[in-house]
């Protein structure tokens, strides 16, 4: 096999109570990418479609994660990456962890698989430390290992890959505002009370429980964010307004997608997660800020060779 396409799936990182360590796998939403093997060493990005992004390998997520691993396996070819850009930068959704994630699978699979997703997934941070000025990998991980994912260490890299419940669908919409993760970040304070940081690890455990024992009414209790949220909210207009319209429509929870601006909410069965998409777009489209909502499964495979 000479070349390779990918999709490289959006994700949701967080998932309220778990900043930095918690994300989930999106379905409907993601890039495509085509990863040539090639005579040439080194690597190179030779096409971009879909926004303007540098093609200087050392600037470009998907080229400095490429880089990484090219540099640790020193393989006997070179390899020519293009890029089919679908998730919009600073959207929330993991834009650049799709492109840092997409091009290290891509490659890992033209060498014969010789590195598994935990070592997949530590050539990938360093990518996205670029866009994000940090290690983290709560969006890498469920792009790679599909489903939901617990980060429990970045150095060294350990995943934890969580059950899906088989009937949960998300409904996001994206405010067509742009939130670099970067500043979204520098906004949250450096210490926050006992009192919120007891109820955050208490939400994450019962949310890591109502995976695993199958049990919608836990999730919905977990859903609730009390590190990151009230300060990210303020970036994102009628924020509050529309969370309250969600739950108060039936969803299981509503957060922020990461960094924002795209908010998640989770429903049980898809019917409910059709209203609450309905219940976004009347919020918004009450407002003069552009925006687009879309449905997805989890993703239980993450990254999918087509």
């Amino acid at each position: 096999m000479d070349h390779i396409k990918i999709f490289s799936p959006a994700t949701v990182a967080n998932v309220s109570c778990g900043y930095d360590v918690l994300g989930f796998c999106l379905d409907s939403v993601g890039d495509e990418m085509i990863i040539h093997k090639i005579s040439e060493k080194g690597v190179k990005i030779s096409k971009i479609d879909g926004y303007d992004l540098p093609y200087e390998i050392e600037k470009n997520v998907a080229g400095v994660s490429a880089l990484a691993m090219y540099e640790a396996l020193q393989p006997d070819c070179g390899f020519d990456i293009e890029i089919y850009k679908k998730i919009k930068p600073g959207s929330g959704i993991g834009s650049s962890s799709a492109s840092a994630a997409g091009s290290v699978f891509g490659m890992n699979e033209l060498l014969g698989r010789p590195l598994n997703k935990t070592e997949l997934t530590k050539y990938a941070l360093k990518g996205e430390a670029l866009a994000s000025q940090c290690e983290h990998a709560d969006n890498l991980a469920p792009a790679i290992f599909g489903g939901f994912t617990l980060v429990r260490s970045v150095d060294p890299i350990d995943v934890l890959q969580l059950p899906t419940l088989g009937d949960l669908f998300a409904t996001l919409i994206h405010p067509q505002i742009e939130i670099k993760t970067s500043e979204s970040r520098a906004i949250l304070p450096k210490n926050v009370a006992l009192k919120d940081a007891i109820t955050q690890w208490s939400n994450v455990g019962s949310l890591v429980h109502a995976l695993h024992t199958n049990d919608y009414d836990i999730l919905s209790k977990s859903l609730n964010d009390t590190i990151a949220e009230p300060h990210r909210k303020q970036l994102i207009p009628h924020f509050d307004s529309l969370k309250g319209e969600v739950i108060k429509a039936g969803a299981l929870g509503c957060g922020i997608s990461g960094s924002g601006p795209s908010i998640f909410a989770l429903s049980h069965g898809e019917k409910m997660a059709k209203e609450v998409e309905k219940t976004m777009q009347n919020v918004y489209s009450k407002t003069e800020i552009p925006f687009y909502t879309f449905i997805s499964k989890v993703n239980s495979q993450g990254i999918k060779i087509l």
